[in-house]
């Protein structure tokens, strides 16, 4: 009687894809809560059922060979799917969870009334909500540690699905009231310009945009949230490039002014991103379907409200 031939497990797969990760066992075995020597069986035993070695033993640490690299870009997606599948077979239609990302300025004058809105139809479906930079959004959905995320930048992977789900206006602000005649941008490059930290799509958008129109930016300050920006600005002379809706109540309550600029009209779109191997339940379809109607919705209001 022959014996049976050995066959893959998920369990295995979930090893090799840690080791890959982590390189070292013991970081391996402490994560999934396993002994060394399991995991090290565990990656013996799949090289044996492929016949070939996955990794490269050198200075006590695993690296993948040519083997190696190979197997991990066709088993990745397929355990990602899995897990997915999983997820969604735990949750119904109106039920579970979704796991958004949003950059900074989305979060703070956008998402808020989406997910409250959703949440008060649906109320057993939670909402979690990650803020982040544009670059740190899309490097979560590219681990799969979101379900989908909104951006404002401009976001290039083969991995990643985006769709414009609304349009932007930046325009360049300050408190110095000297600054209220119209001129061009390269006549204030010397200013002390105060922008977001790199990564983020508001201060990337603005900077390709600029670097035909100036010989530099003379960037004073970096800071990581909006909000911050808006406080420096109010009791400083210094200038920024933000988005239109996150500062147009300080427009109107005359503590910021918009610098006319000749010849600077600054537009970006905001992306709905998620990645390509994503399994799109019904649950994660009606959100995103929701949210790109709502937030197109109060993209317009809010634009409104700042003519």
């Amino acid at each position: 009687m022959k014996d049976k031939k050995e066959k893959l497990t998920l369990r295995q797969l979930e090893i090799f894809l840690n080791v890959v990760k982590e390189g070292h066992l013991t970081n391996v075995a402490k994560g999934m809560g396993l002994s060394q020597s399991a995991i090290s069986m565990a990656i013996k035993e799949l090289e044996k059922i492929l016949g070939n070695p996955l990794f490269d033993r050198i200075n006590k640490k695993l690296i993948l060979n040519e083997m190696g690299r190979a197997f991990e870009k066709e088993v990745a997606p397929i355990l990602k799917k899995i897990n997915d599948i999983e997820y969604e077979f735990k949750n119904s239609i109106n039920k579970g969870m979704v796991r958004v990302g949003a950059s900074t300025t989305i979060v703070d004058y956008l998402m808020p009334p989406i997910i409250c809105s959703y949440m008060n139809i649906y109320p057993d479906v939670k909402i979690a909500l990650k803020e982040g930079n544009s670059k740190n959004i899309a490097t979560l959905i590219k681990e799969g540690e979101l379900d989908v995320g909104f951006i404002e930048g401009v976001v290039n992977d083969a991995d990643i699905i985006k769709s414009i789900v609304g349009v932007d206006e930046l325009i360049v602000v300050t408190a110095d009231t000297s600054l209220a005649n119209e001129c061009f941008i390269d006549t204030i490059q010397d200013k002390k310009w105060v922008l977001r930290e790199e990564g983020s799509g508001t201060r990337e958008i603005f900077l390709d945009y600029v670097k035909d129109k100036v010989e530099h930016i003379n960037l004073f300050l970096e800071l990581g949230h909006t909000e911050s920006i808006k406080s420096l600005l109010v009791n400083h002379q210094c200038l920024t490039c933000i988005s239109k809706i996150s500062v147009s109540k300080e427009i109107e309550d005359k503590k910021l002014i918009q610098i006319p600029l000749k010849n600077f009209e600054c537009k970006r779109n905001f992306y709905m991103i998620y990645h390509k191997d994503k399994y799109r339940s019904e649950l994660f379809n009606k959100f995103v379907t929701f949210a790109q109607s709502m937030m197109r919705q109060v993209i317009e209001e809010r634009s409104r409200a700042s003519l």
